[in-house]
């Protein structure tokens, strides 16, 4: 939906601008998702762990979105080459990134694309949470979506089969990138849609973290399942909770 450059500000400082395709300039749809990912994202700042805003507006009649720039990669980035930073910092990038997911909680919004495209990782390990396009405020009680964007391989159960959905989903998503941040394998692999629900429903071929990957601690394994659950109810109520757990069992 758009391109991102690097750029310098008055005071020669690199800053990240997200900008809308110049395609995209009439598409009410695209325009409006973008404003309103960059109205969220201003409205979740003052944290650590979420990427910093600088401003938003028009070029042109075109949008884009100032940021602070991080240099360093995506999560998906950096265990696909597994780089070193990822190696070295893999307990603190899983608790950092549930602290991210709590603090966007507290302010009273669910992401709801929570994935390792969407994880920034600084060169010394740091963590910066991107892209609150698609993030909506967290409903009183589950509610339907009237359309379904997101990214397939991330989305609960609930949300795939067009059930109503709360804050959950985003745990689910983070159960998801954990499993895979830990095994190089995503849980639920497919092509479409209808093939990641049927393999959420039906676990026979489900592998657990630990069968893929020894060295992960029984009590982190246990964290990832529990995020996992396909029943919502059964999962981590707050990212509070789980960021607390994660804790304890990585020694953090």
């Amino acid at each position: 939906m758009a391109e991102l450059w690097l750029a310098t500000d008055e005071r020669n400082r690199a800053v990240a601008v997200r900008k809308l395709h110049q395609h995209l300039k009439f598409d009410f749809t695209a325009k409006r998702r973008f404003v309103r990912g960059c109205e969220v994202l201003q409205k979740v700042q003052d944290d650590r762990l979420i990427i910093g805003y600088i401003e938003h507006d028009k070029v042109d009649g075109v949008w884009y979105l100032a940021m602070d720039y991080v240099e360093g990669a995506n999560l998906k980035e950096l265990y696909a080459r597994q780089d070193p930073v990822l190696m070295d910092n893999v307990a603190q990038i899983l608790i950092d990134m549930a602290e991210a997911l709590e603090h966007v909680h507290e302010s009273g919004f669910i992401h709801l694309d929570f994935k390792p495209e969407n994880v920034m990782v600084s060169r010394n390990g740091s963590v910066r949470l991107v892209d609150f396009d698609l993030a909506m405020e967290i409903p009183p009680e589950p509610v339907k979506l009237k359309k379904n964007p997101g990214t397939p391989a991330y989305m609960s159960p609930e949300q795939l089969s067009g059930q109503p959905i709360d804050q959950r989903v985003d745990v689910f998503a983070y159960g998801v990138a954990a499993y895979e941040l830990l095994t190089y394998q995503k849980p639920f692999p497919g092509e479409t849609s209808g093939e990641i629900l049927a393999r959420q429903t039906n676990r026979s071929e489900f592998a657990l973290p630990r069968q893929l990957n020894p060295d992960i601690p029984v009590t982190l394994e246990k964290i990832v399942l529990k995020c996992i659950e396909n029943d919502p109810n059964r999962r981590y109520p707050f990212l509070s909770v789980l960021a607390r757990e994660l804790k304890a069992a990585l020694y953090v």
